[in-house]
């Protein structure tokens, strides 16, 4: 059975992994361990501790692939990521992704880098949640969503939910806690996803779903 460690940016992440895709790479007799960042509470690191941490996987299993699932946009200047000053000059979007994966995947000791996968989310990963409005309807009481104008209008503006966070004070988990009342981020992240389902996710969100894909081929 092959094996894919994902290193999770925090408990959401992680929630996700272990509800979501684990379940479905199970199918495919593909096992997945989804560990959090190490020394970081929930968060992103500097690259230094973060490339340290992906290393030992692959070392201590010499078989394992290793991928990340991170924030893009949770990672600053003092995390030290390689080419990261190149990185904030690239105006597209995915090009300035597609460059920090690939340094990324340079600093990684060449002897063991082939199994590594690095991959980032554009955003906070409960933009993916925003999928489905039916989905919101059905998991939560009319007393809960309490800011169902908001949901509609994040959905129907964004048909790629990755998209979604055009400010701090808009990044999705944020929008959440304004739509549902006493939003739990890793519980109801977890229930969202699980209702939504891994398909319709993919369906609407490419990057992701294009991991998710290299994932299965590996």
């Amino acid at each position: 059975m092959k094996r894919i460690i994902i290193v999770c940016e925090g408990q959401t992440e992680q929630e996700f992994c272990k509800d979501v895709l684990q379940p479905h790479f199970n199918k495919k007799e593909i096992y997945l361990q989804s560990p959090t960042i190490k020394k970081s509470g929930g968060g992103i690191v500097p690259w230094k501790t973060l490339k340290g941490q992906i290393e030992n996987h692959l070392k201590q299993d010499k078989e394992a692939f290793v991928t990340t699932f991170l924030d893009y946009y949770g990672i600053h200047d003092n995390h030290a990521f390689p080419e990261w000053d190149a990185c904030k000059r690239i105006i597209h979007r995915d090009e300035r992704m597609d460059l920090l994966k690939t340094s990324m995947h340079l600093t990684i000791d060449v002897s063991i880098s082939h199994r590594f996968i690095p991959y980032l989310q554009l955003h906070e990963f409960e933009g993916l949640l925003f999928n489905d409005i039916k989905i919101f309807e059905d998991n939560f009481r009319p007393d809960e969503l309490v800011n169902k104008p908001e949901l509609e209008q994040t959905i129907n503006a964004n048909p790629n939910p990755e998209l979604i966070n055009d400010t701090p004070q808009n990044a999705p988990s944020y929008r959440l806690a304004r739509i549902i009342n006493g939003y739990n981020k890793i519980v109801y992240g977890s229930i969202l996803a699980e209702s939504i389902g891994l398909e319709k996710i993919r369906a609407k969100s490419p990057r992701f779903n294009n991991w998710i894909t290299k994932l299965e081929n590996l």
